[in-house]
């Protein structure tokens, strides 16, 4: 008798160990030799059969809404021996009321699995320290119970009843999830143990994460976030993540915190408005610190150990916390990311790049939204590593470095991503919007423009009519880059058409109605642009360049006060925009004179410092892409501050800026130059400002003044035309016309179309004496802008003095015809716009 005792008590520590282990194929065998070996044990035997099986379906056949009618054939011997534990042994039915509730629901018994959990009286369990499979199981029970409760609304539709078991849902999901957390830490220690023992045939091997978490322990940390989201309860929802990120991480875990910290920044992000967001605590909320060796402790046996130590990071605002979740989950999508190409790991390549990818997804809006691209295009060049076939991380790839200032990489990037989706027409419109905007690449933009064409044309995707708008955009450029007047003509004549066309397939798009008024105005066809413009507006009342434009045209008209009031208008919704100011100033020196102009002028630079002394004050990165709504100083040194007498402006102003750019770069490297700390362009915009005082300074006769705000600007970058020719006209108004010669030459020789220095150089020629080489250079400048009607002023007086009175004569004609229709500043002066 004693052997057979010692015998079962062997086979009972066996069976216990079988069960820790999730080892059914033994616990069935050893449950079956208790029950012939001791026929006492035949209840016990009965549960543990029972329970052997259904833990092995449920591996093979998850307990899974799609697998029901599986469950319901499948489980029926399992549900037999079940059931005759709990009816031979009712005070001792727990375990086995908590596994029929879990084959139950399996079944699809949601009435009946809530039955058993009553009857287990779940919710009255006391919280005490379990063992690991006791552990689980009720875990698992609660997680199901928050299942079935969801499953099973209540009958009465009494606000009271509604809200209790809303609040016992989620406290059974609360509870599930809790438990669940711990167990899997409990399963981490024990193989930690079992690893680090040097002996023992027994020892635990690492687990299987899948195997161990198990869809439901799965649900029951995801589900209750998710709950308290779908009743309005977005705090708790953030309480309850944290609190799940704050728990120390498991081996069976890892994936799935990159799922919780990707929907928490996506909860903060799209859910909590910063007048809601309260920051975590250091006691009760997570530290977002992995793997670190002392871990806190809970009131609760069934609360999971969370990371606790000093010097942990906790989140000042909405802002680090997003950003650093995020940056978390990049960090475990790039380790989790599939390298392989093998047909093999199809399937968990997709699912891995579909984790990244929505991560990627988030940094994007998260990270443009406060302006830290460069920060994104590390993010993007990280994930390229596993992106090689995917064209949608190549775009976003290539639309960060385009955002952060890199065009030409971009472009790069963006070639990669046209090849990779051979239909898709929106990469090659913005390769194209790339070429015309920065890389001053016309005709590469314009074979963009044609592939996109061409794509829309095999697979229409509603953008055949901006297709037709970049390649009027490009025409435009193109015209405005060439001096030969038959070429000019023909590429303005397409442009024109290709605009007229853009507006037939979409006649309710502002931009073609835009652009079709631009090239009216430069055509001098004043009444039509307007018409154009008007038409512009009243599909878009709030599109800048279409205001500015109307103000250009007023001032052509000659109605500078109505054209003033539209401008105070436009400032009082947009403050900031120094392109409107800079007309504005313009406008006042020609209605009101200097001492008006002087106030703007001061005032713009007022509204730089405000802008951009945070940016220039330290070695900051460009983030002078970041557009306001109001289009305002971003755009100021691609417009007329940045060539504001060209008529060329766009392709030449390119041109030129390229050049001072490289000349800034050859500047830097010379010990007697300093450059200034932050952005190029942000230092270009104040130079521009500057500028614009020392030209009203000289309007108002104060040289010595004018030579300050020369200095100012020349302090920034001594290289620029615009300082030059700015200079230039200072030596002009002194009658110092051989060093305002020198001046103007050195402007023309960084930018040799630019109209202002032509115009000027040709008229001190013609002071100095050098009539011929002033007709030439008149006439040049004539050439290239035939509209301006200060060139052929000039000329005309040059002509005059060379005694050639008829032709001197047409010249003055010409001046008087084209001043009719002459803005205040030319129409180039307009940001090229896309939007």
């Amino acid at each position: 008798m004693a052997g057979k005792g010692k015998a079962n008590v062997r086979i009972e520590n066996e069976i216990e160990k079988s069960r820790e282990e999730s080892d059914w194929k033994r616990l069935i065998e050893l449950a079956e030799q208790l029950k012939a070996r001791s026929p006492n044990h035949d209840c016990l035997a009965n549960f543990l059969i029972g329970e052997g099986k259904l833990e092995s379906f449920l591996e093979e056949v998850p307990p899974l809404e799609a697998n029901v009618a599986k469950a319901r054939f499948g489980l029926i011997e399992v549900k037999r021996f079940l059931n005759v534990a709990v009816t031979k042994q009712p005070d001792e039915s727990l375990d086995a009321n908590l596994l029929l509730g879990k084959l139950n629901y399996a079944m699809g018994y949601y009435d009946a699995a809530l039955q058993h959990y009553n009857a287990a009286k779940l919710q009255s369990l006391s919280e005490k320290p379990l063992f690991l499979r006791s552990l689980r199981i009720v875990a698992e029970s609660f997680a199901i119970k928050g299942m079935c409760l969801e499953k099973v609304p209540p009958s009465s539709s009494s606000k009271y009843k509604q809200a209790e078991w809303e609040e016992q849902m989620l406290q059974c999901y609360q509870t599930g999830g809790d438990l669940a957390l711990l167990y899997l830490q409990d399963v981490d220690k024990l193989n930690q143990q079992g690893t680090m023992a040097t002996s023992g045939s027994h020892s635990p091997q690492p687990p299987n994460p899948q195997k161990q978490i198990g869809p439901i322990l799965e649900n029951a940390i995801q589900r209750s976030p998710l709950l308290y989201i779908k009743v309005g309860k977005t705090q708790q929802a953030v309480n309850r993540y944290r609190a799940v990120l704050s728990a120390v991480e498991s081996s069976s875990t890892q994936a799935l915190r990159l799922v919780l910290t990707r929907r928490l920044a996506e909860v903060i992000l799209r859910g909590v408005s910063p007048a809601e967001y309260t920051c975590p605590t250091n006691t009760s909320e997570p530290s977002y610190r992995r793997g670190l060796p002392a871990a806190s402790k809970t009131d609760s046996p069934w609360k999971p150990k969370k990371y606790g130590g000093h010097n942990l990071f906790v989140p000042r605002n909405e802002n680090e916390e997003i950003i650093l979740l995020l940056l978390i989950s990049e960090s475990m999508a790039v380790r989790e990311a599939v390298l392989s190409q093998s047909p093999e790991f199809k399937e968990v390549r997709i699912r891995a790049y579909g984790n990244a990818s929505a991560v990627y997804d988030l940094l994007t809006v998260a990270l443009v939204r406060w302006g830290q691209v460069d920060l994104l295009t590390e993010s993007f060049e990280r994930a390229m590593k596993f992106s090689a076939n995917e064209p949608m991380a190549w775009l976003q790839h290539a639309l960060c470095l385009i955002t952060a200032g890199k065009h030409a990489h971009g472009l790069s990037v963006l070639r990669e991503a046209t090849i990779l989706d051979p239909a898709s027409v929106s990469p090659c419109l913005v390769a194209a919007r790339a070429c015309y905007e920065t890389l001053n690449l016309i005709p590469e933009g314009l074979e963009w423009s044609q592939k996109a064409l061409e794509r829309e044309l095999t697979r229409p995707q509603h953008l055949e009519s901006r297709c037709y708008l970049y390649f009027g955009i490009g025409y435009s450029l193109q015209a405005a880059n060439t001096h030969l007047r038959k070429e000019k003509e023909e590429l303005n004549s397409k442009a024109l058409q290709s605009f007229a066309r853009a507006h037939h397939i979409d006649p309710n798009d502002h931009l073609s109605e835009y652009y079709l008024a631009l090239q009216k105005a430069n055509a001098c066809k004043v009444q039509e642009a307007i018409r154009h413009v008007k038409s512009a507006l009243q599909l878009r009342a709030d599109h800048v360049p279409s205001l500015h434009l109307l103000v250009l045209l007023l001032s052509a008209q000659k109605q500078h006060q109505e054209a003033l009031s539209l401008v105070h208008a436009i400032l009082e919704e947009y403050p900031d925009n120094l392109n409107i100011m800079y007309v504005q100033a313009h406008l006042e020196l020609e209605v009101h004179g200097g001492e008006c102009a002087l106030l703007t002028g001061k005032k713009m630079l007022a509204i730089w410092k405000n802008l951009y002394e945070d940016q220039t004050s330290n070695e900051s990165l460009d983030q002078s892409e970041r557009r306001s709504e109001t289009r305002s100083v971003f755009n100021l040194y691609h417009s007329g501050m940045s060539d504001k007498d060209s008529s060329s402006l766009h392709a030449h102003s390119l041109a030129a800026s390229r050049v001072e750019q490289a000349l800034s770069e050859v500047a830097s490297t010379l010990s007697s130059f300093t450059p200034r700390p932050g952005p190029h362009r942000s230092w270009m915009l104040q130079l521009h400002v500057w500028l614009l005082l020392a030209e009203i300074y000289l309007s108002m006769d104060q040289p010595s003044s004018a030579i300050l705000c020369i200095q100012e600007a020349t302090n920034i970058f001594a290289l620029s035309h615009h300082i030059m020719y700015t200079r230039g006209l200072l030596h002009e108004h002194k009658q110092e016309f051989v060093e305002a010669k020198l001046c103007y030459q050195n402007a023309l020789a960084i930018h040799p179309t630019h109209i202002k220095s032509m115009q000027h150089l040709g008229l001190v020629y013609h002071y100095l004496g050098s009539h011929r080489i002033a007709e030439k250079t008149l006439r040049d400048a004539a050439r290239i802008d035939p509209t301006s009607y200060l060139t052929w002023y000039n000329l005309g007086k040059v002509l005059e003095s060379l005694e050639e009175f008829d032709t001197a004569t047409d010249c003055m004609a010409t001046a008087l015809e084209t001043e009719t229709t002459s803005p205040i500043l030319p129409y180039s002066t307009i940001p090229l716009t896309f939007d």
